[in-house]
């Protein structure tokens, strides 16, 4: 029996999946690998004994983007919230890409920009990251000549995990004014200069960030964008009714008040960061690349993919990454003995 016909090359294109395994280290995902405090959830548990849920969530969400904008010091009308930081982003692309219009992506970076080009009929231009993935002026002389209606920069970079430089973010957006410039800032809190402040004398510019890190809340899908109140009103002509459920508001609004416990937790996370670095900078013949994001990417002596099926072996799970960047692998910094497993397994694994 024959079905419907989806649209042309839809089942040429694979899911996109990223392998959520039962194993003693998961390191693949980026994840946040502590959870908030129990105070965070008895409060949100009564907040939700409370919620109506036989009607809609506020559309609006107003008290999430309240304290939002007041958290992070940016006007509640240039402040907008959606199921993850990629709902943000596809978002975005209804409103300034699409068909017959053009984004530009600076490669290697995250694959999902690309895949919601796709998604929303957008066409991708590419242009390559100088060999330290680090963006300079003649990236910004190739975006002018480009014309693209969308510019993606991902700072942190994901997967190479290094920041790319305010000064050249705000250069493409004084260089492509009729340009929408997308700052992908899922990782900025573990290091690197945020895009925020060029938000106010540069319409054309929104950040877009995400609770998943930082906020240890991957599970609830939170992202945000900061932008201008003109890029918001856009937003809500394409978002869906009601994207955001009671539920996800409402821990996000917990998460905010929990902050201060958030940020402590960032820093175990930056020192097990630094340890993975430390630790596979001395190994021979190993390629470490640095890192301001909460993972580290590193090729590896000898095949890539063999390594990660040995790795996975011993229950360590990292994210093989040789499909974006030859032959290398990617690290989460993850809990202190999911860190010991993963240092203790490559390094058998590469003295072999």
């Amino acid at each position: 029996m024959t079905g419907a016909e989806p649209r042309a090359g839809l089942r040429d294109v694979a899911p996109y999946v990223s392998p959520q395994l039962d194993v003693a280290a998961r390191l693949n995902t980026n994840e946040c690998p502590h959870p908030l405090p129990e105070d965070f959830f008895a409060e949100l548990a009564a907040t939700v004994r409370d919620l109506p849920l036989h009607r809609y969530p506020d559309g609006q969400m107003t008290r999430l983007r309240e304290d939002l904008a007041a958290t992070v010091g940016h006007p509640f009308e240039g402040t907008w919230t959606a199921n993850g930081s990629n709902e943000i982003l596809i978002e975005l692309l209804h409103a300034y890409g699409g068909p017959g219009r053009r984004a530009l992506l600076f490669e290697p970076t995250y694959v999902l920009h690309a895949r919601l080009c796709w998604l929303t009929q957008t066409e991708v231009v590419r242009r390559n990251l100088p060999t330290d993935f680090v963006l300079t002026d003649e990236q910004v002389d190739e975006a002018a000549d480009a014309a693209p209606d969308v510019v993606f920069v991902c700072s942190p970079n994901n997967p190479t995990g290094n920041a790319q430089p305010v000064g050249i973010t705000e250069a493409l957006a004084r260089r492509l004014p009729a340009s929408l410039v997308v700052v992908d800032e899922a990782y900025v809190e573990f290091g690197g200069e945020s895009a925020l402040g060029l938000v106010a004398a540069h319409a054309n510019l929104v950040v877009v960030r995400t609770f998943s890190k930082a906020f240890a809340l991957a599970g609830a899908r939170i992202g945000y964008a900061l932008a201008s109140s003109d890029v918001v009103d856009d937003l809500q002509r394409v978002r869906l009714p009601y994207h955001a459920s009671s539920l996800t508001q409402a821990a996000g609004i917990a998460a905010l008040r929990h902050r201060p416990e958030a940020l402590a937790i960032l820093e175990s996370i930056r020192v097990q960061r630094d340890r993975i670095l430390d630790a596979l900078r001395a190994i021979d013949g190993v390629t470490v690349f640095p890192s301001d994001a909460n993972f580290v990417l590193f090729e590896p002596p000898g095949d890539a993919k063999e390594l990660w099926q040995r790795l996975l072996d011993r229950g360590v799970l990292v994210r093989d990454m040789t499909s974006v960047v030859p032959n290398s692998l990617r690290v989460t910094a993850g809990a202190e003995h999911e860190v010991d497993l993963f240092l203790k397994a490559i390094d058998e694994e590469l003295s072999r």
